[in-house]
């Protein structure tokens, strides 16, 4: 259009300056351009548009979701662009094709998130105008932690194969825990023989052990600001509630007591441990609540009350994250105080670009800058892990898509062992 009616206008210039019969003609061309803007715009324009749409009431965190948006007699070359909510991101335009066009977002953040506008966009067919109505587009998404591998078995059919396969086999008579007396025959330990039943009994009648059941579990996530910094697509905490949660069914299956705590500057939220199954449904609800903080974490504080209300020794899973050796002093000092009397895993998310920074050779002196920088950060967190690992803790460290399967073999690898 706008072309259009520069061209004109230089025409009219030209035939003023021309004079005589080109100037009365001069207003010609203005009058043809005002009946074909008039044309385009009735044949263009559209009645209030009624949009239909379908999206899932809910996805787990970290996948794709499909937005299906349809709208009856869409002009040719219709286009669009949503605004997107914090918890979701898309493509910035989209096409329909005919009526009716499909889009795949992902979930970034867990939460609910509405949309409530978006901009449609076409040409006129004459292709003087284009149209940007806005239009209220009110839907409504719940983002929630992930649990597709529990859902899918694998986890299950992995904790059973492995506690109660032929592993579980070799147990017996290996654990702490009663199972039954049996006779004494050649060939077994002579130290399971339980000598007043004996005597009772006049014969030799050993004991039978097995691996031993109910431990405590606790899964403590720390929700401080370092926890906030993303990892492939999505906040360290996301990827940590994904490993506590499908941990935390591993350890239904396997017949431990699950409980969880969360902390940041001080103590925020604590659970006893209860039946796994119980305690999993609960801690799927707690963490789909879980907020994005921007505190600091007060690590002393929070160990130091976790300690105080875990009596009993138990498996204490860690979830946290350090900047640097010297940030995390008092982190090694206050696991160290925990792990004098219970199991602990300490739970780190490696960060796949720091790693992919050293394996390129800088092409420029602020390339060289980041390599070193890269290589420094890689050697500080690796000098940090090995002290932990020095006080007795089981150390995960691993990249995101990893750490819920180094994680679970880890807790199967110590209920083998009877290391709780």
């Amino acid at each position: 259009m706008l072309g259009i009616a520069v061209a004109v206008l230089v025409l009219t210039l030209i035939a003023a300056v021309i004079g005589g019969p080109a100037r009365d003609i001069a207003p010609l061309p203005w009058a043809v351009l005002a009946l074909l803007a008039a044309g385009d715009l009735v044949l263009s324009m559209r009645r209030r548009m009624p949009l239909e749409h379908k999206l899932p009431p809910e996805v787990f965190v970290g996948e794709d979701v499909a937005l299906e948006l349809r709208l009856p007699d869409a002009p040719p070359g219709l286009g669009l662009r949503i605004a997107w909510p914090e918890g979701l991101t898309g493509p910035d335009d989209v096409d329909f094709t005919g009526d009716a066009a499909r889009v795949t977002c992902r979930a970034t953040r867990r939460g609910t998130w509405a949309f409530t506008e978006l901009w449609l966009h076409w040409v006129s067919r004459l292709k003087l105008f284009e149209f940007v109505p806005k239009l209220r587009f009110e839907a409504e998404i719940r983002v929630v932690p992930n649990i597709r591998l529990v859902q899918s078995g694998q986890i299950t059919t992995t904790v059973v194969s492995t506690l109660f396969g032929v592993k579980e086999n070799r147990a017996i008579g290996e654990g702490s825990e009663f199972h039954q007396l049996r006779d004494f025959v050649s060939g077994m330990d002579v130290k399971t023989i339980d000598w007043k039943r004996s005597a009772r009994k006049r014969a030799l009648v050993a004991k039978e052990l097995r691996a031993e059941r109910n431990h405590h579990v606790i899964l403590a996530i720390d929700n401080g600001y370092l926890m906030r910094e993303e990892i492939a697509g999505l906040p360290k905490i996301d990827h940590a509630v994904t490993a506590a949660l499908a941990t935390a069914w591993a350890a239904a299956i396997g017949g431990d007591l699950v409980g969880h705590y969360s902390y940041d500057v001080q103590p925020r939220a604590f659970a006893k441990p209860e039946p796994g199954r119980t305690a999993f449904a609960r801690l799927r609800s707690w963490t789909a609540e879980l907020d994005y903080v921007s505190r600091e974490t007060n690590h002393t504080l929070a160990l130091t009350e976790l300690n105080a209300r875990t009596p009993k020794r138990s498996l204490i899973i860690i979830f946290t994250d350090f900047v640097d050796s010297n940030s995390a002093e008092l982190l090694i000092e206050n696991i160290g105080i925990l792990a004098k009397r219970h199991l602990l895993i300490f739970v780190a998310i490696r960060d796949p670009e720091v790693e992919a920074l050293v394996e390129q050779a800088p092409d420029h002196m602020d390339g060289v800058a980041t390599l070193v920088a890269a290589n420094q950060t890689i050697s500080e967190r690796r000098l940090v892990l090995e002290r932990l690992s020095r006080l007795g803790v089981t150390i995960v460290d691993a990249k995101p898509g990893q750490v819920t399967s180094r994680l679970i073999s880890a807790y199967l690898e110590i209920k083998a062992r009877e290391l709780i």
